[in-house]
């Protein structure tokens, strides 16, 4: 699984996550193949990350900030997984790590996101 599946796990089944009850799913046999998670459409992704960041205590500055939208969704955010992440969506602008590759990298998650069903707000895309 790439960083930006992660990403997407993270934000899209957040909700699932938190209201899901304690209990243990049945095992799946060899018979019987779990089901298929699908993808969520219209999923509020500045809700969500609003709200993790709230209760996070802050969450940085992930509206602009690849490093700090990373953090806050508890993935890597070391340059190799930078690096790994624009070569994914690719993000080529810049040098590794720098300033304007970070930027355009962010942008390219938030745009990725709504072509997935997200709903990202034109600010956070462009």
């Amino acid at each position: 699984m790439g960083l930006f599946s992660a990403i997407v796990d993270k934000i899209f089944h957040h909700n699932q996550a938190q209201a899901a009850p304690a209990k243990q799913a049945p095992q799946a046999g060899p018979a019987q193949q779990a089901p298929a998670q699908q993808p969520l459409s219209n999923v509020d992704v500045e809700a969500v990350l609003s709200n993790l960041a709230q209760q996070k205590g802050g969450g940085g500055n992930w509206r602009t900030s690849i490093v700090d939208l990373l953090k806050l969704l508890d993935l890597d955010s070391s340059l190799t997984a930078r690096k790994e992440l624009a070569n994914e969506l690719n993000v080529h602008v810049g040098a590794d790590g720098s300033a304007e590759e970070n930027i355009a990298l962010q942008k390219a998650v938030m745009a990725k996101l709504a072509q997935n069903g997200g709903k990202v707000p034109d600010a956070l895309r462009h």
